[in-house]
């Protein structure tokens, strides 16, 4: 399991709904929120 770094649900890591930043991948719960990490990812990557 992921923890999405948007809204800290339990995300399984075969989801589609994800996204690799500087060499890491993110899962998400839902389309809105990688978007929203999408818009500003070093806002939650530090």
């Amino acid at each position: 399991m992921a923890i999405d770094v948007i809204c800290g649900m339990k995300v399984k890591e075969d989801t589609e709904i994800r996204t690799e930043y500087k060499g890491k991948t993110y899962y998400f719960c839902s389309n809105h929120c990688k978007m929203e990490f999408d818009k500003n990812p070093l806002k939650y990557t530090r």
